[in-house]
């Protein structure tokens, strides 16, 4: 198959920002408006998920879902969904129980903004929300293909997931770590999530030969794993304004990082592998694949 980028499509960038665009207009019409009783929790729900972020998971839906020519008006309510998750997991990480930041996408984080009890609850219902419209609309072809889609979804937010990694995670301060325990933790903190926005994208579209699915489904392993490899190297080698949050921070907190434990080197290295092995994934597949390409060649040269 021809493996060259469709010359017909926008680049990168312009994708990017439409996606974004998209995506923010969406849960702009999505959110609760915060002139709607509680006011003050609807508005920290959307001071915490919009007007912020790279919208990486958003662009994987989006990227996912070509593969499989999904319909981009379905695409919009997973890709929200996916944001709606990820704004969520990153209000509760930032509260004094758990990491205890005060920065977030560059402004204070929302309960610094508000206070400790909206903020729980802002995550509380913006989880709810994010299942109750995958719910709502019709986003696949087939039932059981949407059926999958918030299974895959629900298993990458709890326990096994999400918030099992979180708790790993927590339990992990000022612990050393295997390189595999470390690996296990960042495929439920970060992976799953990343995995899901990929996975979900392509359930939407017609259905997938299995070989074929088994393929992106290793791509979607890999860069999850590597996204959380950069992060922590952005975390050794950055600065608060670059990255919008706080710079350093799991290392005085004494928290397992690939940095900490492989050294820079190293882990830049395994970032790079992991990003040939996501491409060696894709091999098999056409053009239609050339947006996880790029997301792949974005989430592993970010700088922030």
């Amino acid at each position: 198959m021809n493996q060259r980028l469709d010359v017909t499509q926008p680049d990168f960038a312009t994708w990017s920002r439409d996606v974004a665009n998209r995506i923010e207009a969406a849960l702009s019409e999505i959110l609760p408006s915060k002139q709607l009783v509680p006011n003050r929790l609807h508005d920290a729900m959307r001071y915490s998920t919009l007007g912020g972020g790279k919208r990486v998971r958003a662009m994987l839906t989006y990227a996912g879902g070509a593969l499989t020519d999904a319909d981009p008006e379905c695409l919009k309510v997973p890709a929200a969904a996916v944001e709606m998750i990820h704004a969520y997991s990153l209000i509760h990480d930032d509260l004094p129980c758990m990491d205890d930041d005060v920065l977030r996408r560059g402004k204070p984080t929302c309960h610094v903004e508000f206070d400790e009890a909206t903020a729980l609850l802002a995550g509380d219902a913006l989880q709810s929300l994010a299942f109750q419209i995958l719910s709502e609309y019709k986003l696949a072809p087939r039932p059981d293909s949407q059926l999958k889609m918030i299974q895959l979804f629900a298993v990458a937010c709890g326990s096994r997931g999400m918030a099992g990694g979180q708790a790993i995670d927590l339990d992990a301060v000022g612990k050393s770590l295997s390189l595999p325990e470390l690996e296990h933790m960042h495929i439920m903190k970060t992976g799953a999530l990343i995995r899901a926005s990929i996975l979900m994208g392509v359930h939407c579209g017609e259905e997938m030969a299995p070989g074929e699915f088994e393929r992106v489904d290793r791509y979607a392993k890999c860069i999850g794993l590597a996204f959380q490899v950069v992060d922590d190297i952005l975390d050794e080698e950055g600065d608060a304004a670059t990255l919008g949050k706080t710079a350093g921070k799991d290392k005085a907190a004494g928290k397992p990082t690939y940095t900490s434990l492989m050294g820079l080197p190293d882990a830049k290295r395994l970032a790079e592998d992991l990003l040939a092995d996501a491409h060696s994934a894709l091999s098999a597949f056409d053009h239609r694949a050339d947006r996880l390409r790029q997301l792949a060649e974005f989430i592993v040269h970010r700088e922030r």
